[in-house]
């Protein structure tokens, strides 16, 4: 055959490529190829977007670097794949704790020409998870631009909102009630407006969750695997293993100087919350199945519990600010300091409200303190979906899907497993 003729054919050919392509892109529905096969319909790839594609790009060194597989579980994962798409990129990104160990640890770190800073890359993609995820949508990209706006105004707004209701039934001031909450507000009244909101939050939580682990998890391990990596999971997450830096003496904060410190101001946040919330559940015990009606003593448990997660919940949001406010930007992502710092400060509020509540709960201040108190609460519960306190939800999610790949065979073979 004729040169001529023969580079005519692989032009040919290759335009018929092209168009196979173009309809597969298209969704190739009834579509035949040039050989006269059917195509099949495409698989839909999700775009990457420019903080997903970043992430992806910096993978792709540490993939070849691997100094840091150590570290954490994020560096484990990554030796699991090749290619980073947008399901991979979010999982990554909420596996990582943005400790900084690697950052610090990093022979590509800025100024070097590659610019690897992977805990500011994921904390970019997980604030994007966020309202990716968020049931409405609306409210999580609100939510994560005027995160300390929007959390305070609608704390005030409530607040003011209970307060004026008072204000219309009688004196703000009036006699005191000897700490009778149901005096004011009526326990049937409370119960309904928290539920709904307490419900409303947690559906969108469980929405968001479940869409997010549909996206990270597929082709998941059997549900043998999943059991078992069921506890590994809740122990990394309940720990916060992974803020110890791979090694057991903590993370970097301004330097290279290892410590615990974030991890333990974690631990007054998370353990304090828990401790409130308990404190909830034994009173509604209490009240529906012991027929014992608030107020309760300061010795009792719904209180001792309450006093102990309220001054938890001092300590850790305090100390977590305080690191927010000197950390190096270079280590996170400063568009987030809005939707962290409201969060910090709901908790803040909550805890600093509620012990006031408690400390002259028998004086004629009970009635202001206590709408105070409740429309700071409501404000935390309405936003709870929207702000930093998924990202202890999701992180869970891709904690277990962790412990998950960890049970199964790496079949690239090309890490440390």
């Amino acid at each position: 055959m004729p040169q001529a003729n023969r580079l005519e054919l692989i032009v040919q050919k290759l335009e018929a490529l092209a168009r196979d392509a173009q309809q597969l892109a298209s969704g190739g529905n009834g579509a035949h190829g040039a050989n006269g096969a059917p195509l099949q319909r495409a698989i839909r790839v999700l775009p990457l977007t420019e903080n997903e594609t970043e992430v992806a790009r910096q993978m792709q060194i540490c993939n070849a670097c691997r100094y840091c597989e150590g570290f954490c579980a994020v560096f484990p994962a990554m030796t699991r794949r090749l290619e980073f798409g947008k399901a991979d990129v979010n999982y990554l990104a909420n596996l990582c704790h943005n400790c900084g160990a690697c950052y610090h640890a990093c022979q590509y770190a800025p100024p070097h020409e590659f610019a690897v800073n992977v805990p500011q890359a994921m904390a970019k993609v997980r604030v994007e998870t966020y309202a990716e995820y968020a049931v409405p949508s609306f409210m999580g990209a609100l939510y994560r631009r005027n995160g300390l706006t929007l959390s305070l105004a609608l704390a005030f707004g409530l607040a003011l909102f209970l307060v004026l209701g008072i204000a219309l039934k009688g004196p703000l001031f009036g006699t005191p009630l000897a700490g009778n909450f149901y005096a004011i507000f009526p326990h049937n009244l409370l119960a309904l407006l928290f539920g709904v909101v307490f419900v409303l939050a947690v559906v969108s939580l469980g929405i968001g969750v479940a869409r997010f682990w549909k996206d990270a998890s597929a082709g998941a391990a059997s549900g043998a695997a999943a059991s078992g990596a069921i506890p590994e999971a809740t122990r990394n997450a309940l720990t916060l293993k992974y803020l110890d830096g791979g090694h057991g003496d903590g993370c970097n904060e301004a330097d290279d100087r290892f410590t615990l410190i974030r991890r333990r101001f974690h631990h007054f946040t998370f353990y304090g919350f828990m401790l409130c919330f308990a404190s909830t559940v034994v009173a509604t015990f209490y009240h529906y199945f012991l027929d014992l009606h608030a107020p309760y003593p300061f010795a009792s448990v719904p209180v001792l519990l309450g006093t102990l997660g309220g001054i938890g919940l001092l300590i850790g949001p305090a100390g977590l600010l305080w690191l927010n406010i000197r950390r190096d930007p270079a280590r996170g992502d400063a568009a987030q300091k809005p939707m962290d710092r409201g969060f910090i400060a709901l908790l803040l509020l909550t805890s600093a409200t509620g012990l006031a509540l408690l400390a002259w709960r028998d004086s004629a201040a009970l009635a202001w303190l206590l709408a105070v108190h409740l429309g700071v609460v409501l404000a935390l519960f309405a936003t709870l979906p929207y702000g930093k306190f998924a990202h202890g939800i999701y992180r869970c999610a891709a904690l277990l899907k962790s412990s998950i790949e960890k049970r199964q065979a790496n079949s690239l073979k090309l890490g440390s497993e």
